[in-house]
């Protein structure tokens, strides 16, 4: 399915970031993201912002040539023909510049690997993930016979929203409800169904998860097209709030745990690593700081808590966050350093931006922290002070303290959302063809 996070770092063979690079044996999916520019129907999602400010530059600079021309044909001034043609191949070179990195997204950014090899560029959205669930079903009946683990990132509930003729009209919640309805029966249909048919329903561990709440910014007209997050407070993409960050989880392994139990413990997608280690008797490194929990003994009931009493919120490399679980009381607090500035004011998203910011002015930092109680107030509408609640700065200074204790433990890493690692490098390219003629099927290039 959908991995995210690129494929080269040097040259376009090196594959250093491809889930083959990274401890799995077999990959099929996206390497990258999905974007509307894969359907090409909506407005463009990558930068919106930063492609109208480049484009607005553009218009600009065509104007400045085309005033210096007339007025040089119309003798209005005298301007020499060398500025004229030096500006109009400086315009010339900037629109390829930024066009070359946006205007191309779809054959760029839009493709489908198996293993190393590129099967689709750009790829047919509409075969995409029963593509993805076909791959899956034969990898599970290739592997029924040892122990195996899948991993699925499928592409529905995030946008173009892509859905079938058949679900499209099913919900009463719209796109994305009629997106959701489809995603459930593949997994059904697809997924369970083949673990049931070859008989490895007891000794399966299957868990379902999100990895964010819904986008409050993805709209068509008055569409909501990125979820709904309920009483919770913000959405995804914005660090620290409950709505970006508490996702329901699912978990079916019938021989061990009983149906029908529910686990009021907040956990974090980081436990799946040592989740899995754990099912396969190995032991998670000793060499440095693993911030996830064995998932296990919690739902097994042998703890009645969460491995976690601290959990460290953030949006990017910054924190923005921390949730402290005390032990002794079974109070939730949660204190904000930093939170999205919301445009509108009251929105509760960042609709002026399309996406909230991690850092700058699109923030606004908070000493004291803002502090919640979400044992009380799990919709964060209510922030203590030293006023309203007595605990206040002894609450505070604790949590400071296990701030300090995480920083200590992180190493510093190159810069990943960098200009200079954000813009297009040619050389990097996936390319199923001849460059930059990146154009193949699945059909024409079988693996």
């Amino acid at each position: 399915g959908k991995w995210h996070m690129g494929v080269n770092c040097e040259s376009r063979c090196d594959h250093c970031h491809h889930p083959l690079n990274h401890g799995f044996d077999y990959f099929y999916g996206m390497p990258f993201t999905l974007l509307n520019e894969c359907q090409g129907t909506d407005d463009p999602e990558l930068a919106k912002s930063l492609q109208d400010a480049y484009w607005l530059y553009t218009q600009m600079i065509i104007l400045a040539v085309l005033t210096l021309l007339i007025g040089k044909l119309t003798n209005l001034f005298s301007v020499k023909w060398k500025i004229i043609i030096c500006l109009a191949i400086c315009g010339l070179l900037y629109f390829i510049s930024w066009f070359s990195s946006y205007g191309f997204t779809k054959y760029w950014n839009c493709i489908l690997m198996r293993n190393h090899d590129i099967t689709e560029q750009p790829m047919n959205l509409e075969k995409t993930t029963s593509n993805m669930l076909k791959e899956a079903v034969s990898f599970i009946e290739r592997n029924k016979h040892r122990p195996f683990l899948l991993f699925v990132s499928l592409l529905h509930v995030h946008t173009p929203l892509i859905t079938t003729e058949k679900f499209l009209g099913r919900s009463s919640h719209g796109l994305y409800g009629d997106n959701v309805e489809e995603m459930d029966w593949m997994v059904g249909k697809w997924l369970l169904d083949v673990i049931d048919r070859e008989g490895l329903k007891n000794t399966t561990f299957i868990y379902f998860a999100s990895d964010h709440g819904g986008s409050l910014e993805a709209h068509r007209g008055n569409a909501q097209l990125g979820g709904w997050n309920g009483i919770y407070k913000g959405g995804k993409g914005m660090g620290g709030w409950e709505g970006g960050i508490r996702v329901p989880g699912i978990v079916r392994w019938p021989a061990v745990l009983p149906a029908g139990t529910v686990i009021n413990e907040l956990t974090s997608l980081m436990d799946i690593f040592p989740t899995v280690v754990h099912l396969a008797g190995g032991a998670v490194p000793q060499d440095r700081v693993i911030d996830g929990r064995t998932l296990l003994p919690l739902l097994r009931g042998t703890v009645q808590h969460s491995g976690h009493e601290f959990m460290f919120h953030y949006c990017g490399v910054f924190l923005h966050a921390v949730r402290w679980h005390q032990k002794d009381s079974g109070t939730i607090w949660k204190a904000h350093y930093a939170t999205p500035v919301f445009q509108p004011e009251a929105s509760g998203a960042c609709f002026g931006r399309g996406i909230c910011p991690c850092f700058g002015d699109g923030v606004t930092h908070h000493d004291p922290p803002l502090l919640f109680d979400l044992s009380q107030d799990p919709s964060e509408a209510n922030p203590l002070s030293a006023d309203t609640e007595p605990l206040f700065h002894t609450v505070t200074r604790r949590i400071g303290k296990a701030v300090e204790e995480h920083r200590k433990t992180l190493t510093p890493v190159p810069q990943q959302l960098s200009p200079y690692n954000n813009i297009w490098k040619p050389w990097l390219q996936p390319c199923c063809g001849t460059f930059p003629f990146c154009w193949c099927e699945e059909e024409n290039n079988k693996a």
